[in-house]
């Protein structure tokens, strides 16, 4: 599913992979933490989000990584790259 279809049609879940603290500093409102480092011990939970995931973290680099392991374990995931562009879809589609 691409990016913005995902986004506009509000079919699935953010997570946003930063840090807790980058997270705190600013994050897309209803969107999940789930810092890259945890992906692996928190897949059961990230399993049982509503999908597809639309991964994105500060740059883009992170959801990457994030959205090729995810994709690798059968959940459908799309890579939203920074974390201020998948904000700025999201306030286009209320």
């Amino acid at each position: 599913m691409e990016l913005e279809k995902a986004i506009n049609e509000k079919a699935g879940t953010i997570v946003d992979v930063r840090t807790r603290e980058e997270f705190m500093g600013g994050n897309v409102n209803e969107s999940v933490n789930i810092p890259l480092q945890e992906i692996q011990q928190r897949l059961g939970e990230i399993k049982s989000l509503k999908t597809p995931l639309v991964i994105c973290c500060a740059s883009g680099g992170r959801s990457a990584v994030a959205t090729n392991f995810l994709s690798s374990q059968g959940i459908e995931c799309v890579d939203g790259g920074s974390w201020l562009n998948v904000n700025y879809y999201k306030s286009k589609a209320v």
